[in-house]
């Protein structure tokens, strides 16, 4: 019999979702996630949360005009962000198309950095299943540590949310030993009851990691919308015991930005998620303003932007 999300959870128990979930208190969410931007952060302390801000990057090039060149020097970066003198870790995964995947994963064969590949028709989620199965499936077969899917808005605002859990399901076990990050384009969801309605149907498909977004729309990632997202994630694990992954992606371009998002999933999830293998930045840009601030700390002064190779 063919689970939904109306019907069944992950672990098989009835729960009708659209009618369980809690309505999201939009005031006292604005007002908390606001709040943690205002967190004033000490110098050791500091340092300590840009390497962790390093470590847990997907460093991304998802452009028409990537070319073999561009991902291996992207890898490169990855694997080595800085000047190893100032002990920076190497970057979580590189994150790439398809085509790209045996380029990244033979640089970085020897590395731990992952290699991560959007799939399912990305950004827009829109071909038939089936096409989007044999994508995912090749990727993971070319050596992808971890698949970036799609889900398909338009079946979600439509209310064919069995649909959106059935499609999940299927590309969770068409990755095979790959991760699965599930991108809900919050941006294209409308309201925060949909965005928690929606990470509560990837959750129990099989979702290994929530994303927030494409980064090809606007809004991308914002803190209200990861806060629900991160509330999602610890009340399932209180029901489950099952720890998913967070990933904003999108518009978080300055290391103020990343620390104050570590905060909040500090104080809503706990240290346990401080670790690259439950929460990931989605950057292209931010690497180097994080650099920027991490040499400051250490020397005392700004380098140049120049300074930094661009990602």
């Amino acid at each position: 019999m063919k689970t939904t999300a109306l019907s069944l959870s992950r672990n098989g128990a009835p729960r009708a979702l659209s009618r369980d979930l809690p309505t999201v208190d939009q005031v006292m969410l604005e007002e908390r996630a606001a709040a943690f931007a205002k967190r004033s952060i000490k110098t050791s302390a500091k340092l300590a949360g840009l390497k962790l801000a390093v470590s847990t990057m997907d460093l991304t090039t998802l452009e028409g005009k990537d070319t073999p060149g561009k991902v291996a020097f992207l890898c490169r970066k990855a694997m080595q962000p800085t000047d190893p003198w100032y002990d920076v870790p190497p970057c979580a995964a590189v994150c790439v198309y398809p085509n790209f995947v045996r380029v990244a994963k033979k640089i970085l064969a020897r590395s731990r950095v992952k290699v991560a590949s959007v799939a399912t028709a990305f950004p827009t989620g829109l071909m038939p299943v089936k096409l989007k199965l044999a994508e995912v499936r090749s990727a993971a077969g070319d050596g992808a540590d971890e698949i970036d899917m799609v889900i398909d808005r338009g079946k979600f605002l439509a209310g064919e949310h069995a649909r959106v859990f059935d499609e999940i399901a299927a590309t969770k076990e068409a990755c095979g030993d790959a991760h699965l990050k599930v991108i809900l384009e919050t941006g294209e969801l409308q309201t925060y009851d949909n965005v928690r309605l929606a990470s509560e149907i990837a959750m129990r498909a099989g979702a290994d990691f929530i994303k927030t977004s494409t980064g090809k729309i606007s809004p991308a990632a914002t803190m209200p919308v990861t806060l629900v997202m991160l509330e999602a994630i610890r009340d399932y694990f209180y029901e489950s015991g099952i720890r998913i992954g967070m990933k904003p992606a999108g518009g978080i371009r300055t290391a103020k930005e990343a620390l104050a998002y570590l905060v909040m999933v500090k104080e809503t999830l706990g240290d346990d998620w401080l670790t690259p293998a439950l929460f990931r930045f989605g950057a292209s840009t931010l690497l180097n303003d994080v650099l920027m601030q991490l040499v400051k700390v250490v020397d005392a002064n700004y380098q140049s932007a120049d300074y930094f190779s661009l990602p």
